[in-house]
């Protein structure tokens, strides 16, 4: 009958044949790492892959004093350890004693150092940074004259503006003879006075992008008197050119598209301010009318003519003015004229004989009101209506208890 293991059986048999396998015991192993996680008992767990598999790694806390860096994702480094099974989960797994970078990861080292050199130096310090021309006319471009990059910044440049010229300065990009063709393309495009440089180039490895992580280029584009874009590899990819840079563009592309302003959007925006401004002058225009027209309005108040046309209606005005006073005060005085002329009739003399009455005055011609006053004898004289009577007092018989 065939034997029946249990799972723990099975997990310790394999186990027993990880340990005795030497090769296990002491092993180096090259890869990316990726699902990095530092636990916070100080273990770091992580896998190692390459293009076909992967591969669980551990290391434990007590083994961490040996490593000088941070394992970060996509690094590649070297592991060396014991791959042993984990009896529980039935998974084995690479204990880690060592890790260390591999080629990219000396170079990684390299670029690490470099950039917080840099830094401290204070060469990315945004004080420093110039500003991008909003209108540049002459661009400046050190890479490589064949290549995908240059052939995208000249198209989206002529195709952004037509107007502008593309300065090439063919930049050896990779290998020894790279970091020199760089510098003396950034100082000979900066002695024509270009307006902008896109230093940059296509995508590739860190060992093809590592000309633009060399000092020298980093002090050439720190130095140079003209805004510099660096346009280096692709989105992800970072060198020590993008930090020192006035401005970095994630591709070749994009930096001709930061350097060049749209032609169609300046003759818009210019046909813009054309509309505000012949607004703003008709606004101007209309203003200045009605000042015109106010200035207009009180010089013809002023003038001497006018002057003497408003003070001759004024004075129509006045006149006619006194006149219908005058008349009021005329018809006034008549009306009044006519009662006191009324009222005197009724005391008029003339009236009084005229009505049937006579006067009678001594020779004097005084009135004579009093029968006292006159003796038997006397002449008197009698005016009536229409002429004079002279009598002679025959008689008086005076009137007792009457009063005039």
């Amino acid at each position: 009958m065939q034997n029946i293991y249990s799972v723990f059986q099975v997990n310790g048999y394999i186990k027993n044949m990880f340990t005795q396998d030497f090769m296990l015991k002491s092993i180096s192993v090259r890869g990316e790492a990726s699902n990095v996680k530092y636990h916070s008992s100080g273990h770091i767990y992580f896998t190692l892959k390459d293009e076909k598999s992967t591969l669980a790694c551990v290391m434990f806390a007590g083994n961490r004093k040996g490593l000088t860096f941070r394992i970060e994702e996509g690094r590649q480094i070297v592991v060396k350890g014991t791959i042993d099974i984990y009896e529980r989960d039935g998974k084995y797994q690479l204990y880690a004693r060592e890790i260390t970078l591999d080629g990219n990861g000396q170079l990684f080292e390299r670029f690490e150092a470099l950039k917080q050199e840099l830094l401290e130096m204070g060469m990315f310090a945004p004080e420093y940074k110039q500003p991008i021309p909003k209108y540049a006319k002459v661009i400046g471009v050190v890479t490589a004259p064949t290549g995908a990059a240059v052939r995208d910044i000249i198209n989206i440049a002529s195709r952004r503006n037509p107007y502008v010229q593309v300065l090439l300065y063919p930049a050896i990009v990779q290998g020894d003879a790279a970091v020199a063709s760089i510098v003396n393309g950034i100082h000979a495009l900066e002695e024509k006075q270009v307006d902008v440089i896109i230093v940059g180039r296509g995508g590739g490895s860190l060992e093809d992008l590592w000309a633009f992580n060399e000092r020298a280029v980093a002090e050439a584009i720190f130095n140079c008197s003209v805004p510099v874009i660096s346009a280096v590899g692709h989105e992800t990819d970072t060198t020590i050119a993008d930090f020192v840079a006035d401005l970095r563009a994630p591709t070749p592309s994009a930096a001709a598209e930061l350097a060049v302003t749209e032609y169609s959007h300046i003759m818009q925006r210019q046909k813009e301010y054309k509309d505000a401004l012949k607004r703003q002058m008709n606004r101007r225009l209309q203003l200045k009318k009605m000042e015109l027209q106010s200035y207009r309005l009180k010089i013809e108040n002023k003038n001497p003519a006018n002057q003497i046309r408003q003070k001759r209606m004024y004075a129509l005005t006045l006149e006619e003015k006194i006149k219908r006073a005058m008349d009021d005060k005329l018809k006034e005085e008549r009306h009044t004229l006519a009662l006191y002329m009324e009222r005197m009739k009724g005391l008029s003399p003339i009236e009084k004989l005229n009505q049937g009455y006579g006067f009678v005055a001594d020779k004097t011609g005084a009135g004579i009101k009093d029968v006292t006053k006159l003796s038997t004898g006397d002449n008197i004289y009698v005016n009536l209506k229409n002429g004079k009577v002279e009598a002679s007092v025959i008689n008086i018989f005076p009137q007792h208890g009457y009063e005039s």
